[in-house]
């Protein structure tokens, strides 16, 4: 008989990620992931246990907070 156990991976999410209250806790959370550790959104979805659309989504907001806060902030 197979063990089919699979290898669990740990991703360590610094607090300063989630410091930053611009950005809700799963869009800083996605956005970390996919800037810094490079992960595709499938990838994101499958860790975070949501559908692949809505981490499309939620990184596709994100931009548009950090892009329109730069924009207040260069006022």
């Amino acid at each position: 008989m197979k063990n089919n156990k699979k290898k669990e991976e740990y991703i360590s999410i610094p607090s300063h990620v989630l410091k930053d209250r611009t950005l809700s806790v799963l869009e800083a959370l996605v956005e970390y992931l996919k800037e810094k550790q490079n992960l595709t959104y499938h990838e994101i979805s499958i860790l975070i246990n949501r559908d692949e659309r809505n981490i499309w989504t939620v990184y596709s907001r994100a931009k548009k907070k950090r892009e329109n806060a730069r924009k207040r902030n260069k006022k």
